[in-house]
């Protein structure tokens, strides 16, 4: 009996700590014997006490890297402070673990040596404009040489680039020049327009005063022209009657009374007509009597 609870317990201590569950997007590097003896992927495992031992254990999950400034010299020699983020993934857990010492520090110089070789070819301005060329060259670049190491470079961002502070300040100056530049091109365009407008304004104010100015006198004139016509009609229409009446000799004696008034000036000249206008002509002697005698007072 005593026998047997040694083995369970000896069994216990021997087997439960070299039951292992490896995690999701974990990978463990087991070694048997001090030699490579494979990779456990997520799920339950089995390693044979003081034989095999787990080696390394890596994430499989995306790594991001943000990586301190690094001095750079341009190729215009202007010295400027630069730090990188670096995004990668171990794609093979045994090359990783066997690749290359320190992972991450030679991620780190690999990335300083490849930003200082990318800058050296370029000018400051150039280096300030080109962060999306830069990104993808040092992407490649990187890939490339961690492939052995079962690296997978996804991605790598220019996080700040830092110029010296001399050159921050001519920068900010030629900065604000070129805002005051495009402030007064944009006051000067809009006072242009401004008159513009004023002028189109002004322009069409005269068109509309001289239209209604020329529609007033139309108005006027064919008033005035109305008028003379309605005028005439009456007088037309008087003398169709007076002629109807058969009163023709009685019309021109009332527009002699007409002249008369004139040539008299005003001066108290007693007419007389006389009671019976049928007799037309003992009223034109007398019309005739009183043309010679105001012409008698006029000489």
């Amino acid at each position: 009996m005593e026998l047997f609870i040694i083995l369970v317990v000896l069994a216990a201590v021997l087997i439960i700590p070299n039951i292992k569950v490896v995690p999701q997007a974990k990978a463990y590097v087991i070694e048997r014997i001090g030699s490579y003896y494979g990779t456990w992927s997520n799920g339950l495992h089995f390693k044979i006490p003081f034989v095999d031992r787990i080696s390394n254990r890596v994430s499989l999950k995306e790594i991001v890297k943000d990586f301190d400034p690094q001095p750079v010299i341009t190729k215009d020699n202007v010295t400027m402070q630069i730090d990188t983020v670096v995004y990668f993934q171990i794609t093979d857990a045994k090359l990783y673990t066997y690749g290359v010492e320190d992972p991450i520090r030679a991620i780190e110089n690999l990335t300083a040596t490849t930003l200082r070789n990318l800058i050296g070819d370029l000018e400051l301005d150039q280096t300030l404009t080109s962060r999306d060329i830069i990104n993808s060259k040092m992407r490649a670049i990187l890939d490339e040489a961690t492939d052995p190491w079962g690296i997978k470079v996804n991605r790598v961002e220019v996080k700040n680039i830092i110029p010296p502070r001399d050159i921050q300040e001519a920068m900010e100056k030629q900065m604000r020049a070129e805002r005051e530049r495009r402030e007064k091109i944009l006051q000067a365009e809009g006072e242009k327009k401004s008159s513009i407008l004023i002028a189109e304004g002004e322009k069409e104010s005269a068109i509309l005063r001289a239209e209604a100015k020329r529609e007033s006198q139309i108005r006027i004139a064919e008033g005035e022209a109305e008028a003379i016509l309605k005028l005439k009609e009456a007088e037309a229409q008087g003398i169709k009657l007076l002629k109807e009446a058969k009163a023709d000799q009685a019309v021109l004696t009332l527009k002699s009374f007409d002249a008369l008034r004139d040539l008299a000036n005003g001066e108290a000249t007693k007419i007389i007509v006389p009671s019976d206008l049928q007799n037309m002509a003992t009223l034109g002697v007398t019309l005739k009597e009183m043309f010679q005698e105001h012409n008698k007072k006029g000489s």
